[in-house]
């Protein structure tokens, strides 16, 4: 068995970073082994996407920037953060999901460049929805209970993306876990996950807690619907659990405030 080097382990977080975010990074040859640890690496981006709305949000808190500002610019930080990866993974199987076509064809849809009526649609509806639950959190001052919500939507979507059959054997989310050891991965993305569901609830005990169930039940229905419709996980069903699980989390903390 080859001894994993801290090079191995620089390569494996430099392909994360450089995949799901905008960040410039060094360039390196990939392969098998360089990548072998990325997906461990994903939640690494929820780091830096917490950090810039927690800097945003002491931004505005400090210049007095109003609600509507701070709603639009906190909906459109993780897109531009992560150059838009995981809502196009969103608005693909969207399409795929009201297209109703068998399993096969729905496959197709995913992998087709074409934007569909339906993904156009559905993002405008996600969109309108993100921006009016930060409103809400921000005028309820919960804005710091959706910090570490990044670093879990991560984690729980690689958690799926190792502990779930790969329903096309091919594009970057296989190749980026088909050498990765999966228990491993696994036991790192569960401990990964609940610290972060322990920060959010730290740091709004009520509102964090229903904000951790509402991503884990996100989950689960993601997990069900996934292995019904596309007989597994994709790289487009990873991105739009992702952005479901946001907006769960979201939402729950929401009604948690409301208590």
């Amino acid at each position: 068995m080859k001894k994993v080097t801290l090079m191995t382990l620089l390569k494996s977080f430099l392909a994360a970073l450089s995949t799901y975010s905008v960040i410039p990074t060094p360039q390196f040859e990939w392969s098998s082994r360089s990548t072998q640890y990325a997906i461990c690496f994903f939640p690494a981006v929820g780091l830096v996407c917490g950090g810039v709305l927690l800097g945003w949000y002491v931004l505005c808190i400090a210049l007095g920037i109003g609600e509507i500002l701070f709603a639009v610019v906190a909906a459109c930080l993780p897109l531009l953060l992560t150059g838009g990866i995981h809502m196009d993974g969103y608005m693909d199987t969207v399409d795929a999901l009201a297209s109703h076509q068998p399993r096969e064809r729905k496959l197709e849809i995913l992998k087709d460049s074409c934007c569909g009526a339906f993904a156009v649609i559905y993002c405008g509806v996600y969109l309108l929805l993100n921006v009016g639950l930060y409103y809400e959190v921000f005028v309820r001052e919960q804005v710091y209970a959706l910090v570490p919500m990044f670093v879990l939507s991560r984690a729980l979507s690689a958690l799926c993306a190792v502990t779930m059959p790969n329903a096309r054997k091919s594009g970057m989310l296989c190749a980026f876990t088909k050498n990765t050891k999966r228990t491993g991965a696994t036991v790192a993305m569960i401990i990964v996950a609940l610290l972060a569901a322990m920060g959010i609830i730290l740091l709004s005990p009520v509102a964090g807690a229903l904000g951790v169930l509402f991503g884990l039940i996100s989950m689960l229905c993601y997990r069900r619907m996934a292995k019904k419709q596309f007989g597994g996980v994709t790289g487009d069903t990873a991105g739009f659990f992702l952005q479901v699980c946001e907006l769960a989390v979201l939402l729950g903390v929401w009604i948690g405030g409301l208590v």
